[in-house]
């Protein structure tokens, strides 16, 4: 069937990891949709024609059938209620309970840790330029707290938080790998589940975006 563009707004560098889960999102539902990139470094985003049509005038936006819609898990729990199951695969576990447990972690993925995403930046990963830096004491911290969260959620030899993938496991997986890529100590279990997410042929996908 004949199905509506969207347009899927991202960073020009390809650098943000929310745009990378919408992506991500999109790829693994297998929905057609036109990439629009936005010059972040010269401020696009906060021109009218952007800035006009975005709650917050980041990216990533989405654009489908006349709505735009901005943040990103916003964005991937819309594809998940419009693109649902059986039709489309899921990128939200089908459990009720796993599935809020899922938008937990999204939503504390970013919402919290800010000293890790500052001094572990995305430049790390998606362009290799790692901080000799060690950890400040509060990023310290919240490195602790991510690795000691993520062994709660993740089982021993687990592949997945809830059995079979979903959108939160790329997003966990992204942000132990700003300490994994970086050459910062990560408990093996959980550098081999953040080693193991960044291989999905989705997320691989986005990686080549960046490589240009």
């Amino acid at each position: 069937m004949s199905e509506p563009t969207i347009m899927l707004y991202v960073d020009s560098l390809f650098a943000s990891p929310y745009a990378m889960s919408v992506f991500v999102a999109l790829t693994e539902k297998g929905i057609p949709f036109e990439i629009e990139k936005v010059d972040l470094e010269a401020q696009q985003n906060l021109q009218p024609a952007y800035r006009d049509r975005s709650l917050s005038a980041r990216v990533p936006m989405l654009l489908h059938r006349g709505v735009f819609l901005a943040e990103s898990s916003a964005i991937t729990e819309y594809l998940e209620e419009v693109f649902g199951a059986p039709e489309y695969p899921a990128v939200y576990p089908q459990n009720v309970v796993d599935r809020a447990r899922a938008r937990q972690v999204q939503a504390w993925l970013r919402s919290d840790l800010l000293p890790v995403r500052s001094e572990r930046s995305t430049e790390v990963i998606f362009f290799g330029r790692k901080n000799p830096a060690p950890l400040s004491d509060d990023g310290r911290r919240a490195a602790d707290k991510l690795l000691h969260a993520a062994d709660s959620l993740i089982g021993d030899g687990a592949q997945y938080l809830f059995g079979e993938w979903c959108i939160a496991d790329t997003d966990l997986a992204l942000m132990l790998n700003r300490l994994v890529m970086n050459g910062d100590a990560v408990p093996e279990k959980l550098r081999a589940y953040a080693t193991a997410q960044w291989q999905r042929p989705s997320v691989q996908q986005w990686v080549k975006l960046v490589q240009g």
